[in-house]
């Protein structure tokens, strides 16, 4: 699949393991497990490391749905207050926390500041923890 364009080593790598497989319509045991746009979606999510951010664009790519960045944004929207998916490490095109309610605002900068992302204002400028 492809990636959107990546701007000092930050967001996925391209060489980065979580790729989705995609059933085969004639194959009668994959029959039915086709995932919907939403849960591809939160599989790419949900594989986005601690410490890394990737757009709403490339998760939209990576799911399989380019050009969807925006249903990304509206499906990452509705999930419950309490997900475990880690909604935060998603960011726009331009590497900002995307404008919303400022409380949200401000847990998505915590969570990511949490894992050793550095911001400038409310830009991701790295996305690498120093390891001991």
């Amino acid at each position: 699949m492809g990636m959107a364009k990546k701007s000092n080593n930050q967001g996925i790598d391209e060489d980065s393991s979580f790729a989705l497989h995609e059933t085969e319509g004639d194959d009668a045991a994959n029959q039915g497990l086709e995932l919907s746009k939403a849960e591809r979606i939160w599989q790419v999510v949900a594989s986005i490391p601690s410490g890394r951010v990737a757009s709403y664009g490339q998760i939209a790519a990576l799911a399989g749905l380019p050009g969807y960045a925006r249903f990304v944004g509206t499906t990452l929207g509705k999930l419950p207050r309490d997900t475990n998916l880690p909604w935060h490490r998603v960011v726009n095109a331009s590497l900002q926390i995307a404008p919303r309610n400022s409380q949200r605002m401000l847990e998505q900068k915590r969570r990511l500041r949490d894992e050793g992302v550095i911001f400038r204002g409310n830009r991701v400028v790295s996305t690498f923890r120093l390891e001991p």
